[in-house]
Parts: structure tokens; sequence; C-alpha cells
């Protein structure tokens, strides 16, 4: 990916010879009831995608909304945490069911990879779903990936599934990512307000494009919103992964982006290695550590985080979690693996590698995290 990207070329073999598309709930479900005639243009898309050499992964929402209909619940089966689950094993089966269908009617072999946030915050469970993803793609199947919300909780789920998107375009090393939204991408202030204008190229995610995002979403049907798609936007730029948003609303919505070019794209402004984008892009970390201000100087040099500049820290971890690292005013740095356990890490807090010693009972490690298991925000 180049910096003269257009978003119409995330849907050009040329320049994207990997993409994964999101696709949300508002979409692919109304009244509880799938959009099968919608549904059938956006699979001839894809299958013109295919068929011109690119490699295509979707991610799909909509299960818990069709199972809710099914089992004739209220609030679109999110009234709790069990009803949600429940609606969710059921849709899994008729979203799978949808996809299937579609696909075999273009020649296409569907498969259903079911996700929950450990499967990619585990370095092992994330290099094994990075391994069925190229295995698919190199068969020429279409893998269509979902969030396993039947045994998901809140603790252990992304949630939404436009990072979800962003984790599996690591995982397959993916080109480019397309999130079909029942929005035409990121505005400058709520789209409701007079005057909001579409802003059609992001180059890097910073503080004043997050204040542009109302973190709701629209449509009811979704977990989504504007937030959660810039929080995916951070993921795959991190990776040099391009991300697109553009209005699905409307049939053959990637044939439309064809010929109108609307919506936004994030242009990725790094590329870290595999590894520590795969770090980067984690989303669950176990704890805090708060630095002083000569330290924020010193990990801003590329430095590791020493005890010496640690002032605080809060949560329960042990050796190995993942940490978010935080500044004296509370601002995010970044996160990392962290060399010792919660405990540890208070005791030696403030202190000098000699008096680490004598407060540990044992030589101190070279860092509380490393640079090299470490990453800025």
């Amino acid at each position: 990916m180049v910096a003269d990207l257009k978003l119409a070329d995330l849907i050009d073999p040329a320049r994207c010879r990997r993409l994964v598309v999101k696709v949300g709930s508002a979409l692919l479900v109304e009244r509880g009831a799938p959009r099968r005639e919608w549904l059938e243009t956006l699979a001839r898309d894809l299958a013109t995608l295919h068929a011109g050499g690119s490699e295509v992964i979707v991610v799909s929402s909509g299960a818990i909304a069709l199972g809710a209909a099914r089992l004739g619940l209220a609030k679109g089966g999110r009234a709790s945490l069990a009803e949600a689950q429940g609606a969710a094993s059921v849709g899994q089966v008729a979203l799978a069911q949808l996809w299937a269908g579609a696909f075999e009617a273009r020649g296409l072999i569907a498969a259903q990879m079911l996700v929950t946030l450990g499967d990619l915050e585990d370095r092992r469970r994330y290099l094994n779903a990075a391994a069925t993803l190229e295995m698919l793609l190199a068969r020429g199947a279409v893998p269509v990936v979902n969030e396993n919300d039947s045994v998901a909780t809140e603790e252990i789920r992304f949630g939404d599934n436009d990072r979800l998107a962003a984790r599996v375009a690591q995982a397959a090393g993916a080109d480019g990512v397309l999130l079909l939204s029942d929005v035409e991408g990121l505005y400058d202030r709520p789209p409701s307000e007079p005057g909001a204008a579409l802003v059609e190229r992001v180059e890097g995610v910073t503080p004043e494009i997050v204040a542009m995002a109302d973190g709701g979403s629209g449509s009811g049907l979704g977990s989504g919103g504007m937030l959660a798609k810039l929080q995916a936007a951070r993921i795959a730029e991190r990776a040099g992964i391009a991300l697109g948003i553009i209005d699905g609303r409307a049939e053959a919505p990637l044939s439309r982006l064809r010929a109108s070019g609307r919506g936004t794209i994030f242009l990725p402004v790094r590329s870290d290695s595999a590894r520590k984008a795969w770090l980067g892009g984690r989303l669950a970390p176990e704890g805090v550590l708060t630095v002083d201000a000569g330290c924020v100087a010193a990990l801003g040099e590329g430095a590791s985080l020493l005890a010496a500049g640690l002032v605080e820290v809060e949560g329960t971890f042990q050796r190995g979690a993942l940490v978010s690292l935080h500044g004296p005013k509370g601002e995010r740095l970044g996160q990392g693996l962290v060399e010792y356990s919660s405990d540890e890490c208070r005791a030696i807090a403030g202190l000098s590698t000699r008096e680490q010693e004598a407060r540990l009972g044992y030589a101190p490690r070279a860092a509380v995290v490393h640079r090299d298991h470490m990453v800025r925000a």
C-alpha cells in the first residue's frame, strides 16, 4: 500500500490482493429477517472480486439478530447475556446457511470461522487462526468469520466486528479492510448536525480524528459505532493495512464504490513487524503501569520501561501479562508484556537496580517492560 491509494483501490485486485470485508447487522438483517436480495448483490460483487484475483474474507455480524427473531426474544436478543448467547447459538446456523447459499450459487465455497477475543489475544491461538485462514484462501474458499457470541462473555469478547475485522486482517496478512456500514464514512461532526462534512482521507488516527466520533451505533442493532471503527483503523494502520468505511445499505455496495469512490479511507502510517502488530492490536490489558515524566521521555526515545520510572501499578497480573502504559497525566503511551507480577512491580516501583535486588531477594531483570516487547500508542 502506498500514499496515493484511493478508497476504490481496495476493490482493485492489482492494488489489494487480499481484502477483509465486514458486514454489519443493520445491513444483513431487517426486522429479524435476512435481506436476501441485498445479500445476493453483495455476493455477486464479492464473486467478481474473487474471479479477478482477489482473496476475500468476510467478517459478518447478524447472528444474534437472526437468532432473536427465531426465538421470539425482545430487544433483539440483547436483554441479558444468556439471551444473547442463546440467540447467537441459533443465529450462527442461520447466518452460515445464508452465506453458504449465496456463495454456492456463484461457485464459491464458504467456510465458517467462529472466534473469541482469546483466540486472537493468545499468540499461539492467533498463529493457529492465521494458518487456518491461509489454508482456506489457498484452496479458494471464502472464510466467513464472526465472534462466537454463544460462549463469549463481556470480559472475553470483542464486542464489535469492526475491531474483529482489523484483527482478522492482521492474522491473514491482508492488504485492506472494508467496513460496510449504515453510515457513509467518518464525518467531522455528527452527520445529523448542519454543515457536517465527510472526511474522505485520514493519514493516522490522531486524537483530533477520534474527537470526531460519537461512539454510538445509529441503527441500534450493532454494537460498534464510529469509535469502534476508528479503533479498528488504528489496529489496521499499525500493520500497514489500509481501512475503508462505506455506506453499504444500497444494493451492490462494492459496485457503487467502484462508480462513486465515496467514503473514508484510513491510510497506514506505519508497518510494525508481525509480532509487534499483533501486540499493538491486543485489546485486553490486565493492568496499568503509570510512569513519571522522565520515563515518558525515555520511552519516547525507544528505551525500555525501568522500575526507577514506575510510580503506580493497577490490576492483578502475572509475569508475561499484557499491561497498558500511562504517563503521569493519565495519557496512554502504549502497551507491552510485563516482566514481573503486579506484586513485584509494586515492590520495586521507583527503586534503583541495587535497591530492587535487596527488595526482591534476587538479581532484577533488565526491565519491567523491555522495549522489544513494547509498542507505542
